[in-house]
C-alpha cells in the first residue's frame, strides 16, 4: 500500500491546480453529460491506455462524455480530501482500497450496489469485492491487484540444487530458510558472507508483515465477540516475522542492511550476485527486466506457504464514485466499461500488476512465462483482502507503533514478547479510541 501524506494546504493548491478546482461533471446545454475521471496511472503504457479507453467511450457515447484529469499517488488522499470537503471532487476517482474506508465513514463516497452491473459483480471474485464492501455497502470496483512474489537469479537457483518451487507445489517456510541457507555463501567463514541466500528490503515493514501473516494461518487484525476490531500476536500471527529476525540475527541468511532498503534498494545487489533471492511487490518484474545485466537470467516464484496455502493480503486498486456526483449510474457504466475483461488486460500490463477479472487471468498475455506473468496469474486465486483494510485507526497504529516496532525488531533491538507487547497491547489502545 503506498503512503500519501501532504499538509493541507498543499493539498489545497495541488488540488486547484490539478483538477482545475476539482469540479464534478458538468451538464451541457443539450443535455450531454461531462464526467471527470481522476486517474492515477503514471507509466506512460498504463496512461495510454487509460486514455485510450477514455476516446473509445467519447467516440462510442454521445450523450455521457468523460474527461480524464491525470492524479497522482504521491498526493491523492489529501487531495481528495480537500476536494471532498469543499464539494469539488471528481465524479469518477483512481485509488486503493486503504483509503475507502476512513472516505467511507466521512460519507463522501457513494455505495454502487445499486449501479454495478451484473456481469461485473460475476466477473470480480468475491475475495476482491471483500476489499471495497464496508457495512454491507460497496464503495468501489478492485480492478489491479498486486501480490508479493519471490524474484530469483535463475543461475544460483540451478547451482545450489534446490527445489524449484512452482504455485501448485510451493515451498513451506521451512524449504525457503533451507533453501536460502544453500544459497547463502561466506566462503572466508568471517561471519559475513560474500552472498546471501535472500534480502528482506524493510523500509517499509509493516504492510507486508502483516499481509504475508495469512500464509501461516494468522492475520493480526480481528473481530473481538462485540463486533470490534482487535489486535492479536499469537504464534500463527508472528511466525513470518520471527523467521525475518532469524534469518537476519541468528542464521545470517539475509543482510541486516536490507531492513533499511526499499525494493529499488536490493535490485544492485540482486544483479551483482549478492543476493539470490528478493521478496518483492509483483510491478517490480518491471524494474528488472529494465534494468538487469544484459544476460541476466531471473525467474518468478510463489511466496512460501503453510497452514494458509498460498494466500496472502493485498489492498487492490479502485474505482470509485463521489457521493455529491450528480450521475452515479452513468459514472459506474464508466467504470464497469474500463473493468471489463479485455480493458483490465490492458490496464494490467500497463501497469505490470494483475486483474481482478476472472476472465482477464485467463488471457494468454497474462498466462504466458516470460516475465513471470503466469506465476502472477497461477496465485491470484489465493489473493485474500488485507486484514488491514476496514480497520479505523490503523494509519495511527502503522505509523506511531508498529513501524518503529518492527523495525526495531527485525534489527535485533529486543525479542518478540516485547513486540508482541508494543503491536498488540499498545495497538488496542489505538483501536478504541476508535470505537468507542
Amino acid at each position: 500500500m503506498r503512503t500519501r501524506r501532504i499538509a493541507a494546504p498543499a493539498a489545497a493548491a495541488l488540488c486547484l491546480s490539478l483538477l482545475a478546482g476539482c469540479g464534478g461533471g458538468d451538464d451541457s446545454a443539450d443535455g450531454t453529460v461531462t464526467l471527470e475521471f481522476l486517474s492515477l496511472a503514471w507509466q506512460k503504457e498504463s496512461v495510454d491506455a487509460n486514455k485510450a479507453l477514455v476516446k473509445q467511450w467519447n467516440d462510442t457515447h454521445a450523450h455521457v462524455k468523460v474527461k480524464y484529469v491525470q492524479g497522482s499517488w504521491d498526493n491523492v488522499h489529501d487531495q481528495l480530501l480537500t476536494s471532498f470537503e469543499g464539494g469539488e471532487a471528481p465524479d469518477i476517482f483512481h485509488d486503493d482500497a486503504s483509503d475507502l474506508t476512513d472516505f467511507a465513514n466521512g460519507g463522501y463516497l457513494a455505495d454502487l450496489t445499486p449501479y454495478l452491473p451484473a456481469s461485473l459483480r460475476k466477473d470480480i471474485p468475491r475475495a476482491s469485492w471483500d476489499t471495497t464492501t464496508y457495512q454491507h455497502a460497496t464503495y468501489g470496483v478492485p480492478f489491479l491487484q498486486e501480490p508479493r512474489v519471490l524474484i530469483a537469479n535463475t543461475k544460483l537457483l540451478k547451482q545450489s540444487g534446490v527445489r524449484v518451487p512452482t504455485a501448485a507445489h510451493p515451498w513451506s517456510w521451512d524449504e525457503f530458510e533451507a533453501a536460502s541457507r544453500r544459497l547463502t555463501r561466506d566462503t572466508d567463514h568471517d561471519g559475513t558472507p560474500e552472498r546471501y541466500g535472500v534480502a528482506w528490503s524493510m523500509k517499509e515493514p509493516v504492510s507486508q508483515s502483516v499481509n504475508l501473516s495469512l500464509s501461516t494461518g494468522g492475520q493480526i487484525f480481528y473481530k473481538d465477540e462485540d463486533g470490534k476490531n482487535e489486535i492479536r500476536y499469537d504464534a500463527a500471527d508472528s511466525a513470518v516475522a520471527q523467521l525475518i529476525n532469524r534469518q537476519v540475527n541468528k542464521d545470517r541468511t539475509a543482510p541486516k542492511t536490507g531492513l533499511g532498503m526499499s525494493g529499488s534498494d536490493t535490485l544492485p545487489g540482486f544483479f551483482a550476485g549478492r543476493y539470490a533471492m528478493l521478496p518483492l511487490n509483483f510491478s517490480y518484474r518491471q524494474q528488472v527486466q529494465q534494468q538487469a545485466p544484459k544476460g541476466f537470467d531471473w525467474t518468478v516464484l510463489p511466496m512460501p506457504s503453510d497452514a494458509g496455502g498460498l494466500a496472502q493480503g493485498t489492498a487492490p486498486q479502485t474505482l470509485s464514485v463521489s457521493q455529491d456526483s450528480r450521475h452515479k449510474q452513468a459514472a459506474t457504466d464508466f467504470i464497469a466499461f474500463l473493468t471489463q475483461a479485455r480493458n483490465q488486460v490492458r490496464l494490467a500490463r500497463g501497469d505490470w500488476l494483475l486483474p481482478t477479472s476472472t476472465q482477464a487471468l485467463k488471457d494468454p498475455a497474462l498466462t504466458t512465462d516470460t516475465y513471470g506473468w503466469r506465476t502472477g496469474a497461477d496465485i491470484a486465486t489465493a489473493l485474500r483482502p488485507s486484514p488491514v483494510l476496514g480497520v479505523r485507526g490503523y494509519a495511527e497504529w502503522k505509523d506511531k507503533v508498529a513501524t518503529p516496532a518492527y523495525q526495531e525488531y527485525y534489527n535485533g533491538a529486543f525479542g518478540i514478547d516485547e513486540l508482541r507487547s508494543r503491536l498488540a497491547t499498545d495497538g488496542n489502545r489505538i483501536l478504541d479510541r476508535y470505537q468507542r
